[in-house]
């Protein structure tokens, strides 16, 4: 690997490449070259093209095959992430992409041989953990042993579903991977990550339709409860955020430990306090609110030292495969039984 970090894009079709890019260019990485499928609005590649001047935008080929890129950041429509992170690896590179990182058990098992065949690295950017600062408090607090022993997790993942503004694959159940595979994805990475499992399962699943009878086969609810070697779960994600709340949805984590529990408001307080990013703390002295903003998000400058190194300090690949099995087979079993159409 060069000194400095080089990466190059393949697909933008999800806005969470911007927090996947600016992230590693704040640590120092450089932006090569960029591409994206024929797929892709050309709106959305205005905006890329405006928001990193000077980068250009060439074919997948160039960039897979320049030796000096060591990194592949993927956002590509959802069911065409594995054939493009396998492909990076094959040409000896590692691969960040966004969740969720495929959308089949047979995408996933390509994935892990693949792994292993080429000893690269797959990671998958869970934004809601990786990208957010009241997570890195919430780290420390449990470091510290305030909470004592993690035994179980809640997460909220409530989403505003934008009808006008979506493409039409995010209407696909095929190309987008159904609910729990794409956007609980996050919540599964949570349960595991707090509760410290390397081991899971899915107890139960459930996916619906309860508030879009003009589109019947899509999914906008979803829940999951999880077992692990760490502690339990449990997991609600729906596409029903009214139009009211100023922000698109008011995520949430509440970390049950022994000793106490932290809550994190992630993104707003409907309480009242202004701002994101609230970590809440109630333990035997009380209850205390402390202040995320400036806590940093380690995850990009360890991903660079993983890369160089040939770590796995930033995402262990274990931990990466089997958050990303668990929202596979949690969408499995809730669709068990259902009419597939």
């Amino acid at each position: 690997m060069t000194a400095r970090l080089r990466i190059g894009v393949i697909g933008i079709d999800h806005n969470h490449i911007y927090g996947m890019v600016n992230g590693l260019l704040s640590e120092g990485a450089e932006l090569v070259a960029w591409a994206t499928g024929e797929d892709t609005p050309l709106a959305a590649c205005r905006i890329f093209r405006e928001s990193y001047p000077g980068t250009p935008m060439v074919e997948d080929g160039v960039i897979l095959d320049d030796r000096s890129i060591d990194l592949i950041l993927c956002a590509a429509i959802n069911d065409e992430r594995a054939a493009i992170a396998i492909a990076a690896m094959r040409h000896g590179k590692d691969v960040l992409v966004d969740k969720p990182g495929c959308t089949t058990l047979a995408q996933l098992a390509d994935i892990r041989s693949v792994v292993s065949e080429t000893g690269r690295r797959w990671a998958v950017c869970f934004s809601e953990r990786l990208l957010v600062e009241s997570v890195t408090v919430a780290d420390r607090l449990i470091a510290e042993g305030r909470i004592g022993r993690v035994v179980q997790t809640i997460g909220l993942g409530p989403h505003r579903h934008n009808p006008t503004l979506r493409a039409y694959w995010f209407w696909d159940r095929n190309r987008c991977g159904g609910i729990l595979t794409d956007i609980c994805a996050h919540q599964f990475d949570q349960f595991l990550h707090f509760t410290g499992s390397t081991q899971a399962r899915v107890v139960s699943a459930h996916v619906a339709n309860v508030a879009n009878s003009d589109r019947p086969h899509f999914q906008d609810f979803g829940e999951v409860l999880l077992e692990g070697n760490g502690g339990r779960g449990y997991a609600r994600v729906d596409w029903l955020t009214p139009a009211g709340l100023p922000t698109w949805g008011d995520g949430r984590m509440t970390i049950l430990g022994t000793d106490g529990y932290i809550e994190l408001r992630k993104y707003i307080d409907i309480g009242g306090s202004p701002g994101k990013d609230h970590v809440i703390v109630v333990d035997g002295k009380g209850v205390e609110r402390v202040n995320a903003e400036g806590a940093g998000l380690p995850f990009f400058a360890k991903l660079i030292a993983d890369v160089r190194d040939r770590t796995q300090s930033a995402m262990a690949q274990a931990h990466a495969f089997l958050a990303t099995q668990l929202a596979l087979e949690s969408q499995v079993l809730a669709e068990k039984g259902k009419h597939d159409d």
